[in-house]
């Protein structure tokens, strides 16, 4: 429906803020996927990127003793306390982000970071005198590594940081310290990329993993739409109509047990009276607003890229298996372009509805649906959004300014049968 309403209602509630509102349900789930929560997956990509910190300080150590086996070190002792550092470091950091429920709070980040700095400092103390961080370096690049330990466990933006900052200081040490040459510089790069380098690509998957959760997490809420009925309330509605269905109860069980007495003072009449137009403007956007407004407005991701023009409110003629298609269709358009930009769009226009052409569908009225798009080109559909445009109807397809346009003819039961 192509919804034009009043800036505020009889209430003084603004519409604009209101519609804000109907995603909130959505987003109050959607917070589990945020990076101070491990129960939507996190928690067990975290104990694989701790199985890889292990076998990486497992490999890390064996060149130390390597190392001291050889007599590489003027003095092991700085060499050893890195490593004693690091392991204690690694060790009660995995401990304490358990024990507090897979979250590391800013005081137990610091102290990573702190061990791992210390960690640093003391490897370089033991190495320096030998003027080749590339080959030597055994603690400090394994405490690239450890940053992975924490990916799960914190801001991906704290992460980057920490990662850029370990970086400039090996970079600069490695300048410093070591004489560019062909025999050392395969081994200053390889170093400083092995230690860099891993921490970067864990904040890349576990960004697209959080990102990924959140899209399923909105699409799976909004999916229940395609069972509800014709015209219905949404998710944050039903909630706003059950608080005022309590105030309601409680005011009647108040006068009914004689606490609140007849006539009711103007104070208690406002708010029954209150009640009463609250209660009338819901059940009227009951009777206006369909399943499809619905799924639009309460998605995080559809309310922000897809516009629904439907006067009539054909779109709550449509069947499960046709809904389902037709949402699955947006759902596809957006989720799969949204990462290129803001301008990518999608509009529906649904009706207005016409009696079938074709005499062996009875009764039957067809729906035009037409979807129109900016910013996704026709080559770079999914595969599987033509297949959801076919569960809602035949097709034909064209290309509109550079992007796509679909117009289907949506076959539905005639509602006067019903």
């Amino acid at each position: 429906m192509s919804y034009a309403p009043p800036e505020e209602n009889t209430l003084g509630v603004i519409f604009g803020r209101g519609r804000r509102r109907e995603a909130d349900a959505t987003r109050r789930v959607i917070r589990a996927a945020t990076p101070r929560r491990s129960s939507l997956g996190t928690g067990f990509i975290g104990i694989g990127a701790a199985v890889v910190v292990a076998l990486r300080s497992i490999y890390g150590f064996a060149m130390f003793l390597g190392l001291i086996g050889s007599n590489a070190y003027p003095s092991p002792a700085p060499a050893l306390a890195a490593w004693v550092v690091l392991l204690l470091t690694m060790a009660v950091t995995f401990i304490t982000a358990r024990v507090i429920g897979d979250h590391l709070p800013d005081w137990a980040f610091g102290l990573f970071l702190a061990g791992l700095a210390i960690t640093v400092a003391l490897d370089f103390v033991a190495i320096w005198p030998l003027h080749d961080i590339g080959r030597l370096a055994t603690a400090a690049s394994t405490a690239g590594f450890a940053l992975i330990g924490a990916i799960t466990l914190r801001r991906t933006g704290d992460i980057l940081i920490a990662t850029g900052v370990l970086g400039a200081i090996l970079a600069v040490a490695m300048i410093v310290n070591t004489t560019p040459s062909v025999d050392n510089i395969a081994a200053q790069v390889s170093v400083f990329a092995f230690t860099i380098l891993p921490p970067i690509i864990g904040v890349t998957i576990i960004t697209g993993f959080r990102r990924l959760v959140q899209i399923e997490l909105d699409r799976v809420l909004v999916q229940s739409t395609v069972s509800a009925p014709r015209f219905a309330v949404g998710m944050m509605a039903s909630e706003e109509l059950a608080r005022l269905d309590l105030a309601a109860e409680e005011l009647l069980d108040s006068v009914s047990t004689g606490k609140t007495k007849l006539p009711l003072d103007p104070k208690t009449a406002s708010v029954a009276a209150s009640l009463a137009t609250e209660l009338r403007l819901h059940l009227i956007e009951g009777r206006r607003e369909t399943w499809l407004y619905h799924a639009i407005t309460e998605s995080d991701l559809l309310g922000k890229s897809v516009t629904l023009t439907d006067r009539a409110s054909l779109a709550g003629l449509l069947d499960p298996q046709q809904r389902d298609g037709l949402l699955s269709m947006a759902w596809l358009l957006v989720s799969d372009t949204s990462k290129r930009g803001p301008s990518t769009t999608v509009g529906l226009v649904v009706g207005p509805a016409a009696a079938s052409a074709d005499p062996g569908q009875g009764r039957k009225i067809t729906i035009p649906i037409v979807v129109t798009t900016t910013g996704v080109a026709r080559n770079r559909v999914d595969p599987g959004t033509w297949e959801a445009i076919r569960k809602v109807g035949q097709y034909s397809d064209s290309t509109h300014n550079s992007s796509l346009r679909v117009a289907i003819d949506c076959l539905v039961d005639n509602p006067a049968d019903q």
